[in-house]
């Protein structure tokens, strides 16, 4: 689905309505398929090797988007004692399937894991969460449209435009936290935007100074309401791209209702456009290994 022109958003920036519109897309591929070849059904496969609660949350979340669409979504949970080389087997299996077209590792592994080791090992053209290698090098090479984005930065990147306008060109945006599941590809994907980012992390002094200047700010670090009143200004878009569970309730890395701009609520935010953008990432994976035309 093409980035279209976004239109001002109240205070609330929701993201069940850019998930929507990404949802209709996905269904006509599907739909598409079904008639052609009836017997087809993309299949996913989320693997699992942790007890991290925001995994098992994104898991049913995937899960239930999985069922709504027809897509057969099945979960390999090698649990919080599995071995690297169990894990690499597991990926090496399901990237030569041919009847797998996604494969989702999902971030956090447990301790002692290394997540970099096991992505070797995940055919690229699977990789519906744009985490190996050699897609995180197509996008820092500016070559996005060989590459599977992540959905959460696109995610992050769509509700910008949302309020900062189609264009990002020139707009000043901190990122705070550098990790591989968002942070740091958004930073290219702004940067191939012609967004000059600035990136922080938990431990940035002064950052209230440091946010002054900004006219975004992104936070998805995993530590609950890191992002403060006192931190940030009215001018200020904040994207909120964390989830942390405590007890039976899911928050962001952001205090609900800062006085800015415009904020993305946790549940309701990045989430909803970030499972759609996951699909239509899936759809881009099967079209990419059965030699069809992408957009």
């Amino acid at each position: 689905m093409p980035e279209s022109s976004p239109s001002p958003n109240p205070a609330s920036l929701s993201g069940k309505p850019l998930a929507e519109r990404v949802t209709r897309d996905v269904r006509s591929a599907l739909a598409d398929w079904a008639a052609q070849e009836p017997a087809f059904q993309p299949r996913l496969v989320s693997v699992l090797a942790s007890s991290d609660p925001a995994s098992q949350v994104y898991v049913q979340s995937k899960a239930r988007q999985a069922r709504k669409l027809g897509v057969d979504l099945q979960v390999r949970d090698l649990g919080a004692h599995a071995s690297q080389d169990e894990l690499h087997d597991v990926l090496r299996e399901l990237s030569a399937d041919p009847q797998v077209h996604g494969i989702m590792l999902e971030l956090p592994l447990a301790g002692g894991l290394d997540a970099d080791a096991a992505l070797l090992h995940v055919a690229h053209r699977k990789d519906v969460e744009g985490l190996t290698p050699a897609n995180l090098a197509l996008i820092a090479a500016g070559r996005e449209a060989e590459a599977i984005l992540p959905p959460t930065p696109r995610s992050v990147r769509f509700l910008l435009r949302e309020v900062l306008g189609d264009d990002l060109r020139g707009q000043r945006i901190a990122v705070i936290g550098p990790g591989r599941t968002v942070g740091r590809p958004l930073a290219f994907m702004l940067n191939n935007r012609g967004v000059t980012v600035t990136l922080c992390n938990e431990h940035t002094r002064d950052l209230r100074g440091v946010l002054a200047p900004m006219d975004a700010v992104v936070v998805a670090v995993g530590h609950p309401e890191l992002l403060r009143a006192e931190h940030v200004h009215p001018h200020q878009v904040i994207i909120d791209a964390g989830i942390n569970v405590q007890g039976k309730q899911v928050v962001g890395d952001a205090e609900a209702e800062l006085p800015v701009r415009a904020q993305t609520p946790v549940p309701g935010g990045v989430g909803p456009l970030t499972s759609a953008l996951m699909y239509q990432n899936l759809v881009r994976a099967v079209k990419l290994q059965r030699g069809e035309d992408v957009d």
